[in-house]
């Protein structure tokens, strides 16, 4: 039996893992269920996800990412050796393992990244840049010297970099992801609509109904939630406006950060980018009318890349064929050995 590769694109929202060979094995959300009276993990990814806001107080369901980085070292730990452990079935060999991490990350949160994947039973470590694994899983020879923009929209964060001949030029990490995204739709029902509504039901308002580009007030959703005034269960009715306005300002983040790391941007690698185009990945990449609203407003044509959701994930499986060439040539990429 060989050496096992894991790949693992740890992200706020979505753990997405693949194994050499055999491609994506994993892609549940990141979330442990704890018994805090038991102190013990019940659950972790999609069964834990289920729990969310379903259960006693003693059982919490803990995301142990924040902003795309590791926020609880325990339940981190907990949740990826059990990923790992339903990835390999058996850890007769320990494997090499590359981790996803976003292009802001701090010493620090490197730090807890490692020591997570170490524990879970890791032989080595690679740390690869989200934005560097959003192009290799988009099928970009970044190894030219030829400018590309991507804007990978995950659950923490966007990460906006221009990336050529094997690096990262310029980036720029905005907070205005998907989790802010779903708070600003709770946020937004909770003000106009005096409704209080779960997470859950603004992801899939986010998912269903949020149009960015031109939303046209035909389409229509119910919802459920708690009337803040009354304290009764109510259903009501929102529109694609609705949700449009929702996420207005989220959007709007997002699109000012492209445009800050354009403003920096060489002027040789402005022309590369104004012809490749900006290429969407991540989650957020499939926000009805984003691609539209980013090219209106920067003047450059924008695409989602194919099967946004597992662009990184297949970006960090590809990175085990060009390991060597990473070392060398990836400023940040860092290979950790331990005896």
């Amino acid at each position: 039996m060989g050496s096992i590769d894991i790949g693992i694109d740890l992200g706020t929202a979505n753990t997405i893992i693949t194994i050499g060979g055999k491609g994506i094995v994993i892609n549940e959300p990141s979330v442990v269920a704890y018994d805090k009276k038991k102190k013990e993990v019940l659950a972790v990814g999609q069964e834990a996800y289920r729990m969310i806001g379903r259960t006693p107080e003693y059982i919490v369901a803990v995301k142990p990412l924040a902003d795309g980085v590791i926020s609880d070292n325990i339940m981190a730990e907990a949740m990826i050796s059990e990923f790992i452990r339903k990835a390999c079935r058996s850890m007769l060999l320990k494997p090499r393992i590359i981790i996803c991490v976003p292009s802001s990350v701090t010493d620090v949160e490197t730090r807890a990244v490692i020591e997570a994947a170490l524990s879970a039973g890791a032989r080595k470590v690679y740390i690869i840049e989200e934005p560097i694994a959003a192009l290799l899983g988009a099928g970009v020879d970044i190894s030219k010297p030829n400018g590309y923009m991507v804007v990978d929209i995950g659950g923490g964060t966007a990460d906006v970099a221009v990336v050529s001949f094997n690096g990262i030029v310029k980036s720029e990490s905005i907070k205005s992801a998907g989790n802010k995204i779903d708070e600003a739709i709770v946020r937004y029902v909770s003000q106009k609509y005096k409704l209080l509504i779960g997470e859950k039901t603004a992801e899939e308002i986010k998912k269903k109904m949020a149009n960015v580009y031109d939303p046209t007030g035909e389409k229509k959703m119910k919802i459920k939630g708690r009337h803040l005034i009354k304290g009764l269960p109510v259903t009501m009715e929102i529109s694609d406006y609705d949700a449009a306005e929702a996420v207005a300002e989220s959007v709007m983040e997002i699109i000012d950060g492209i445009k800050a790391v354009l403003e920096v941007t060489p002027p040789e690698l402005i022309g590369d980018i104004h012809e490749n185009g900006i290429i969407l990945t991540g989650g957020g990449a499939l926000l009805q009318g984003l691609a539209e609203s980013v090219s209106e407003m920067t003047g450059v044509k924008c695409r989602v890349a194919d099967d946004p959701l597992e662009c990184v994930a297949r970006g960090v499986a590809a990175a085990f064929k060009l390991s060597d060439e990473l070392l060398d040539g990836f400023e940040k990429i860092s290979l950790y050995k331990y005896k």
